[in-house]
């Protein structure tokens, strides 16, 4: 395995929530999921390169904030190319930047490299509004990290929007096409 700088998840046991409470939380709403372990990944290209054949839509996860302070969450498939500015046109929500490591983790509480909807768990506050693209919703099954990156879990579709649903943060729906 490569050597990985600083950002690298851990087993999780130091974030807000781990991810066997999250799988524990999965399972408590019915959720049927699928985890498999592998080495961190950090980018989309890292992913793919690793990933073989496993099934199912393959996303990415971008935490965005405005000159407000106002945060996002946008969940896509991997390959869409995403325009921010357009994107901050379509949302009403201003110019983007993406949010910094440390407010990631006062928000969603994961690191870089393991950006996920599933995050929206650790936001009690309800200050991150969930963006979700309708492609993600075309597939049996969506392929999502559990808190870290060195794990990937996949559930159906309606059950990500069922979980979301559950933790308070139904998704505004967008075409990402």
């Amino acid at each position: 395995m490569a050597e990985t700088g600083p950002s690298e998840d851990t087993d999780g046991q130091d974030l807000p929530t781990t991810p066997e409470a999250l799988l524990a939380r999965l399972a408590a709403l019915g959720i049927e999921a699928k985890t498999v372990t592998h080495a961190p990944v950090f980018t989309v290209e890292e992913a793919k390169a690793l990933r073989g054949e496993l099934p199912g839509g393959h996303i990415k996860n971008l935490f965005l904030r405005n000159k407000k302070g106002a945060m996002w969450l946008v969940t896509c498939l991997e390959d869409r190319s995403i325009d921010l500015k357009d994107l901050g046109t379509r949302l009403e929500a201003g110019r983007f930047s993406f949010g910094s490591a440390e407010r990631l983790m006062t928000h969603l509480g994961v690191r870089p490299g393991a950006v996920t909807p599933f995050a929206i768990v650790n936001d009690t506050a309800g200050a991150v509004t969930m963006v979700l693209d309708r492609g993600v919703m075309d597939h049996d099954l969506v392929n999502c990290h559990p808190l870290v990156n060195h794990q990937t879990t996949a559930i159906s579709p309606a059950d990500l929007l069922r979980f979301l649903e559950a933790e308070g943060h139904a998704p505004r729906m967008i075409d990402l096409d």
